[in-house]
């Protein structure tokens, strides 16, 4: 049998669910979940290899109109990963109340076979779910629907069957044995940003930045040094919590995650560091890996 390799992008809307699925395909945990809209900021890239595929996954930022140079760097990444998608996986609530006209408006550019995935399944009933895929069909025709439950890994399966059908026969465009693009740096930062967003409130979670500044693996211990940006005094005040009590928990949970991602012990020291505006001034997003 030929090998089979391509991209495959995941989008929709902030909070359908795409980065639970892309957690479910890839078997591993990619990127950030969280309750909260807009956690994903970067396109992350999941690899899936077997000895006659390999599937690369694009996780995207949510489709959002941009109000700041952040958003408009985070909808360049959703743009970038429709141009080279061989697959394209659309994920939408099964209660999506809001206009996805705009997510609509990008799919009928591609030329590359579109997947519906309807999901959140688990929380609906059987006449709401086939309302929903009459609904697709005629609203955007696509190349096929899937009703599933990404949470509960629910129709799952079936989605990978449906990539490996439609991928092209090419050579591996990764060594086989890479499961993304990213560096650990990347994902010690994400995993840092997750407690965030799980940990405050309001626009907190957005205004923050976190960069590694510190990265030493050594023989029993890896000692990991990072800064969370933010905007505002205020906010370092609210990061930081009354006697460092909120950075601590940051602290806590971010290097438990990080010990079971590593598989080894983690010594991890997190400051606090204020940039006015940081996710208006290109310098600082370039920097922070938002502009290619």
């Amino acid at each position: 049998m030929s090998h089979k390799a391509g991209f495959v992008s995941i989008i929709g809307k902030p909070n359908a669910g795409k980065s639970t699925l892309m957690n479910s395909l890839v078997g591993e945990k990619m990127s950030i979940i969280t309750p909260k809209a807009q956690t994903t900021r970067h396109r992350i890239i999941g690899i899936v290899n077997d000895d006659n595929h390999q599937i690369v996954f694009s996780d995207t930022p949510g489709v959002i109109k941009p109000n700041y140079s952040l958003q408009e760097s985070m909808m360049n990444f959703v743009q970038g990963s429709l141009i080279d998608a061989d697959v394209i996986l659309f994920v939408t609530d099964i209660h999506e109340k809001y206009d996805e006209n705009d997510v609509i408006e990008k799919l009928r550019k591609t030329s590359s076979p579109v997947a519906v995935l309807i999901n959140k399944i688990d929380k609906s009933s059987e006449d709401e779910v086939k309302a929903k895929i009459e609904f697709w069909k005629e609203k955007l025709n696509p190349d096929m629907i899937f009703a599933i439950s990404a949470l509960h890994d629910h129709g799952v399966a079936g989605i990978m069957e449906y990539i490996k059908e439609k991928l092209p026969v090419h050579a591996p465009y990764y060594e086989k044995d890479e499961l993304t693009d990213k560096n650990m740096r990347f994902f010690v930062s994400e995993m840092i940003r997750e407690k965030i967003f799980k940990l405050y409130d309001k626009e907190i979670p957005y205004s923050t930045e976190v960069v590694v500044t510190a990265y030493k693996e050594e023989e029993n211990i890896t000692r990991i040094a990072a800064e969370i940006i933010v905007e505002r005094d205020s906010q370092k005040n609210i990061i930081i919590g009354k006697a460092g009590a909120m950075i601590k928990k940051v602290g806590t949970y971010a290097r438990q995650d990080m010990e079971e991602f590593i598989g080894g012990k983690v010594f991890l020291e997190l400051f606090v560091k204020v940039i006015p505006d940081w996710r208006s001034k290109k310098n600082y997003l370039k920097k922070f890996g938002y502009d290619d």
